[in-house]
């Protein structure tokens, strides 16, 4: 059991024990909340449990402390102290302590996390850009939030499906073809015009020349109409495939890749038929409408247009309907902020096919503006284009670009400087992090180096030789993270552990500084290396969660 759980319980038993001695009245109490005290001097752990008691107890806070106190069965408790207004700091004995370090040592990897609960699950659909191009630095907070999110959920026992949406269908694919058709004939030194809604990007040529050097002008001769199809289908292929190799690049794996195109025309068409038959949808104009104001949206929706051609909602309300009925619990959208306009819309379509809107979570992630220099960069210097996720990578590394884009809030607009980002300097968080790591490697290396040699299922450490403030901050800051994946997870805010990597490799670099490991008191190093290797342990996961690396070597 975790620190904070054991004096948790042992407070709830206090109080209860209080009411049953008639000490403090019967009644609903509130729930136990504590806080590690932002001062070392206010303990390990406090809580404001007596003042949110007092409107049940009907007396003052700092004497239903007294009285909790009073009955607060605690071998764990060094001593607790009735603060302010009524605060109850707790100051705990070492040896519960030193039993965390125990605990992460014999679980490894797996410190933190909690069995998978089968029953409890959630899908989480992220990125799902057109396939008409390379994703940009949008894409890459997305996909780099998203990824961390699922391996968070997963931390904290959620059985997690990611998965990818391609739009596959409608007017972008056809852009596409006409797009990549213009290049093509533009190499062969015919006449084309790209449409206005066309694509200009480099890699619409690349796709046309690798047309050109593998089948050279054969499409020439070939009605249009054909060859429009042809082109469709391989650029297509291309485009989805280098979207699977640069998200793999960038640690992102999906579980499932859904296309829409499998929606079309059945899934749609029954998905308007239920909600035809529910009263839900209208005809009106030649056009069918979703009675969404029915279910909070501003005003009505087309579906169906006038000409038989569904509109993107269409096949929106048609995957959601899938993802319901394929019994997730939770489902978590993440989209571009751009879309704002749109939840209450699919929200609205969902309630009215009968399903709990609530069941769909939709997270908006803000945009990323880069800087270099402090100067907004806002082309490529390479192609006089939007920054694409890869030109990003190149640049920073995958590992700098994942922490950067997981470090804010998705709510928030990030500002990605590029300098820091390729920094070899304690000013670069991920560097830093990483560099904690790599630096208990290399105490490794040095004690095997001095020919010593430890028991590495730690049996016999002597805990009682870490008694420096130092050490125990570093204990009691690992002992938070159980805690931390769950609250992160609920919360669905992988920065959080982005946060607590630093956190604790700040701790780590102070107690390095300050501390030998690697000394003529062997019990004092055995406890040390135990210590800085729970460390490890700790931040090699937190790593894992963001999809970053952690090295041995820097």
């Amino acid at each position: 059991m975790e620190m904070k759980e054991i004096v948790k319980r042992g407070l709830e038993a206090a109080l209860v024990e209080a009411v049953e001695a008639g000490e403090l009245p019967a009644g609903k109490y509130p729930s136990v909340l504590l806080e590690i005290p932002p001062q070392k001097e206010f303990g390990d752990f406090a809580t404001n449990l007596a003042m949110q008691s007092a409107r049940t107890a009907h007396k003052p806070p700092r004497h239903i402390a007294d009285v909790i106190l009073k009955h607060l069965e605690a071998p764990w408790l060094l001593k607790a102290e009735v603060a302010g207004a009524g605060f109850i700091n707790f100051f705990l004995k070492h040896n519960i302590i030193y039993d965390t370090l125990e605990k992460i040592l014999a679980a490894g990897s797996a410190y933190g996390h909690v069995p998978v609960r089968p029953e409890d699950t959630v899908q989480v659909e992220y990125v799902s850009a057109n396939p008409t191009g390379p994703l940009h630095v949008g894409h890459g907070r997305g996909a780099a939030y998203g990824s961390a999110l699922v391996n968070l959920l997963r931390a904290a026992g959620y059985n997690v499906e990611a998965e990818y949406y391609i739009n596959d269908a409608g007017n972008q694919m056809d852009n596409l073809a006409v797009s990549v058709n213009a290049r093509y004939l533009q190499l062969l030194g015919r006449e084309a015009e790209i449409p206005e809604n066309g694509y200009r990007g480099q890699d619409i040529v690349d796709t046309a020349r690798a047309i050109i050097e593998q089948d050279g002008d054969s499409y020439l001769q070939m009605d249009e109409a054909r060859r429009l199809e042809i082109f469709k289908t391989r650029a297509y292929e291309e485009k989805l495939a280098a979207l699977k190799r640069d998200l793999a690049n960038f640690n992102v794996i999906f579980d499932k890749w859904f296309s829409e195109r499998t929606l079309h025309p059945e899934a749609v068409r029954e998905a308007c038929n239920t909600l035809r038959r529910n009263g839900n949808m209208y005809e009106r104009d030649g056009a069918l409408w979703l009675k969404s104001t029915a279910y909070g949206d501003d005003k009505d929706r087309v579906v169906i247009r006038e000409n038989g051609v569904p509109t993107y909602l269409a096949a929106d309300i048609a995957y959601h309907k899938n993802k319901y009925e394929r019994g997730f619990k939770k489902l978590i959208n993440i989209w571009g902020a751009d879309h704002h306009g749109y939840v209450a819309r699919v929200k609205a379509a969902m309630a009215a096919l009968g399903k709990d809107p609530d069941r769909l979570e939709i997270l908006l992630l803000q945009m990323v503006s880069l800087f270099r220099d402090g100067e907004l960069v806002k082309m490529s210097k390479r192609t006089g284009e939007a920054v694409t996720l890869n030109e990003l990578i190149e640049e920073v590394g995958t590992d700098a670009a994942r922490y950067f884009f997981i470090m804010r809030s998705l709510d928030t607009q990030l500002d990605f400087d590029i300098d820091l980002a390729t920094s070899h300097s304690n000013e670069n968080p991920v560097y830093y992090i990483q560099y904690a790591h790599a630096r208990i490697f290399s105490i490794y290396r040095q004690v095997a180096e001095n020919g010593d040699a430890f028991d590495k299922t730690w049996q016999h450490v002597i805990w009682e030789k870490l008694t420096e403030e130092r050490e125990l901050e570093i204990i009691k800051k690992m002992a938070a993270y159980p805690e931390e994946i769950r609250k992160a997870a609920v919360d669905r805010a992988p920065h959080r552990i982005a946060h607590f990597a630093y956190e604790l490799a700040s701790l780590f670099h102070a107690f390095y500084n300050n501390c030998h490991i690697i000394q003529r008191d062997k019990e004092l190093e055995e406890a040390r290396l135990a210590l800085v290797t729970a460390v490890q342990i700790t931040i090699a996961d937190c790593l894992a969660i963001l999809g970053i690396s952690a090295p041995e070597k820097m």
